[in-house]
Parts: C-alpha cells; sequence; structure tokens
C-alpha cells in the first residue's frame, strides 16, 4: 500500500484519479453496461424482452435495500477493504453471469416441474442482484466518497476534474463491451470483464487508495493557504457530524434525497422507452437516439461550473437550477407535436445529467460531514437505485393504460415542481452550528 505522506505532490489530486477510475470500473454493473448483453441474455436463455427486464428490475430493488449497510460497511472498514471487496465480487458475478446460460440449462435439467422461463429467470435474477450491488452501489459509493473524504474546501473543484471523464468514459464503454464482444463471444467478454475491471482493479485499489487523509497524519485539501481556508470556511467548514438517525430529521436532507431519486426514476424511465416516446409524436428513431448528444455536452458544461460554483455558493441555489431541469423536460416531453418542445427535452435532460454529477458527490459531505458519509451516501444511493427501477415500468404502466406516456410525464412534472418550490427552504444544516465547534 502507497504512503501518502511521503508523496511530494498532496496525495489527494492522486486520489482524484484513482477515485475517478474507481468509478469508471464500476461501469460493468450500471445499466449502460449491462444494456449491451441484454439481448444475447435473452436469446441464449430463450427469455422474453419482459421477463428479462422483470429479472433486471427485481435485482436491481433488491440490492437497493442492502446498499445502507454497505455505507455503514464503508463508515466501518473504509474506501480501500469496501472497494477492493466491492471489485472482487464484481468480477465474481460477472464470471457467474458468463456461464448463466450453462447454470439455467443445468437448473432446468433438476427443476422439471418448473416452468423453463422460471428457472432462467431467476438466474440472471441473482446476477443482476449481486452485480447491482456490488457494481452500481458499493464500488461507486466508495470511490466517489473516497474524493469527497480528501477535500473539503475545494471539493466542488475535485469534482469538477472528476466529473467530466466519468461522463466520458460511461459514454464509451458500450463500444468498448461491443468489441469485446465481437471479439470472443458474450460470455468471454464477461470474463475478460471480471479479470480487469474486478480482480485487476481491485489490486490498484489495494495499493492505490487511501481512506482518509487524517490516516497518513495529512489534512483535507493538503497546503491550501491559511487565508484561502478563511475565506471559504463559513460556506464549506463542517461544525457539525450528522449520524444518518439525525439527517433524516432534516428538511434538506430529503428535498435532496427525492431530487436524486427522481433524476433516476426520469431519467431512466426516458431512456428505456426512448425511441417509443418521440414515435408517439411522428419522430424517427434517428431523430429520437440523437438528442442524447447535445444533452451531454450541456451536462458536461454544467458539470465542470456546478462542481466549481459548488465551493463559493449555497447547493440550494444548484438544486433550484436541476429540479428546474426537469421541469422544462417534461414540460417538452408533453408537447414533443411542438418543434419546440424537442429541444427543450434536450436542454432540461442536459441541465438533469450536469447537476446530477455535481449533487450527488458535494451534497453529503457539505451537508452532513464526513463521520458517516457511508452510511448517509449509502441510503441516499439505496433510493437512487430503487427508482431507477421503477422509473421503466411506470412509464410503460403509463402506456398500457392510458395510452401515451403523459401521464407519467405529467406526474413527474408535478413532482419536479414541487422539488422547485421545496429547494427554496433547503437551507444548509451546517448554518445553525457555525461558530459551536465540531
Amino acid at each position: 500500500m502507497i504512503k501518502p505522506q511521503n508523496s511530494k505532490i498532496f496525495y489527494g489530486w492522486y486520489i482524484i484519479g484513482f477515485g475517478t477510475l474507481g468509478v469508471l470500473m464500476s461501469v460493468p454493473g450500471q445499466t449502460i453496461g449491462i444494456s449491451t448483453f441484454t439481448d444475447y441474455l435473452i436469446e441464449s436463455l430463450s427469455l422474453t424482452r419482459g421477463q428479462l427486464s422483470t429479472a433486471y428490475m427485481l435485482g436491481t430493488i433488491s440490492s437497493s435495500f442492502l446498499l445502507t449497510y454497505g455505507g455503514k460497511m464503508y463508515d466501518r472498514h473504509g474506501a480501500r477493504k469496501v472497494s477492493a471487496a466491492a471489485a472482487i465480487g464484481m468480477g465474481l458475478v460477472l464470471l457467474y453471469l458468463s456461464f448463466s446460460e450453462v447454470i439455467s440449462k443445468s437448473a432446468i435439467g433438476v427443476l422439471p416441474f418448473a416452468p423453463d422461463w422460471v428457472v432462467s429467470a431467476f438466474v440472471v435474477f441473482i446476477g443482476f442482484f449481486l452485480l447491482r450491488f456490488f457494481g452500481q452501489g458499493v464500488l461507486t459509493m466508495g470511490s466517489r466518497n473516497m474524493i469527497m473524504e480528501w477535500f473539503e474546501h475545494r471539493r466542488g473543484l475535485a469534482n469538477a476534474l472528476s466529473g467530466p471523464f466519468i461522463a466520458l468514459g460511461f459514454s464509451v464503454a458500450p463500444l468498448l463491451f461491443d468489441f469485446f464482444i465481437n471479439l470472443a463471444g458474450w460470455q468471454w467478454a464477461w470474463r475478460y470483464l471480471a479479470m480487469f475491471f474486478g480482480f485487476g482493479f481491485s489490486i490498484i485499489i489495494l495499493i492505490f487508495y487511501y481512506d482518509k487523509p487524517e490516516k497518513a497524519g495529512l489534512q483535507p485539501d493538503g497546503n491550501l493557504s491559511e487565508a484561502r481556508k478563511t475565506k471559504s470556511e463559513k460556506k464549506n467548514k463542517v461544525w457539525y457530524q450528522y449520524a444518518l438517525k439525525e439527517a433524516r430529521t432534516n428538511f434538506a436532507f430529503w428535498v435532496f434525497i427525492i431530487s436524486l431519486s427522481m433524476f433516476a426514476l426520469y431519467i431512466t424511465g426516458f431512456t428505456f422507452h426512448v425511441v417509443s416516446v418521440f414515435e408517439e409524436a411522428g419522430i424517427s428513431r434517428e431523430k429520437a437516439l440523437a438528442v442524447f448528444i447535445p444533452s451531454s455536452v450541456i451536462a458536461f458544461l454544467l458539470n465542470i461550473s456546478g462542481s466549481w460554483l459548488s465551493d463559493y455558493i449555497k447547493l440550494k441555489h444548484l438544486y433550484k437550477i436541476m429540479a428546474a431541469g426537469g421541469v422544462l423536460s417534461t414540460i417538452g416531453l408533453v408537447s414533443l407535436e411542438q418543434s419546440w418542445a424537442y429541444y427543450l427535452v434536450i436542454a432540461g435532460n442536459g441541465i438533469l445529467h450536469g447537476m446530477f454529477g455535481v449533487l450527488s458527490a458535494i451534497t453529503w459531505p457539505k451537508y452532513f460531514g464526513r463521520k458517516h458519509l457511508g452510511a448517509i451516501s449509502g441510503f441516499n444511493q439505496s433510493f437512487n437505485v430503487f427508482f431507477s427501477a421503477v422509473g421503466p415500468w411506470i412509464f410503460s404502466q403509463s402506456l398500457t393504460l392510458n395510452g401515451s406516456y403523459e401521464t407519467a410525464a405529467y406526474i413527474v412534472m408535478g413532482i419536479w415542481a414541487l422539488l422547485l418550490l421545496a429547494s427554496f427552504f433547503a437551507n444548509n444544516p451546517q448554518e445553525k452550528w457555525v461558530g459551536h465547534g465540531e
């Protein structure tokens, strides 16, 4: 294991790089990574798309219930041990999924009274449940939290340096995974990912991850001048360390939890049905898929600027921007037959993605401190994962029951409008502790 105190350069800057790499290594457990393999699973396991989607939804929901526990393990054992265990766990699950066809056929042979599709769906349900827990959940949380632990007054700058690379990496991941699939087939593609993203990266974690600067005799932010610290102290200093139980009694905590969860619900619901959503308004598949490129540009720019601004302005102002983006996007969604609405969806989605990248990382340590960061961020992650699982289902139910996606869009719009109003009152709970000591 590396010794940060021996580094000539403040080790926090290296932490940004390794933590960012950790989030990128979680991509096999993210929806964007799993989606590359879904068609192969459907064909190999003789499942319908609906059956596989149900298994995925249930696996994702099930994993969400364990993420608060995963966060508590982070607080107890630190980023290094928890992230390494998560990477190894993800590697084992990827190996399991690469043999899912063999496992499914073997299970069907010893369970003749169960329908074949039920057995196959259960096999992948187990895989999705564990993959989402280790990948999207614990590895992402541990890597992101580690970066936030090493910075306090320059936390926004740290996120600005990390966020764009994560966004870029996630966008190219499907192309990389598809390359592996074309090279050696989907089973071996998952095995390669297990070796490099799981087991291989766990070695990197054990060597270069470091839990907190204080354990190495260092301070967050490194050699930040006293004048700079004094200037930013009122906005960024944490005076009181909230436990999860205390944080749950705070109004701002729930505004932020619901806002980030609504992002997960809306974006996954929209993305999952994007072609169908635009098709309903007479817009082509090509134009529907084209919304992601300009949205990603807006998100990229807002991620950098929003991260930088978070060191200087109140976070609730950034939440106002995020909620306003949700309102704009849903207004565009229910008005897609109008030419201007298409661009409103692009702008709204870009705002949502950009602000989510900032706020999901910075809010918890800035508002509630670092002592119980794992439990608090794990609690938030459990909500995000749960809402991301039900988003596509809510949109599909809107189409099934009402013949359009408008009902789902209006409901989401109403919630975003309420969150925009609530954000005006979501003050930083540290403000009432200023001058009282830590």
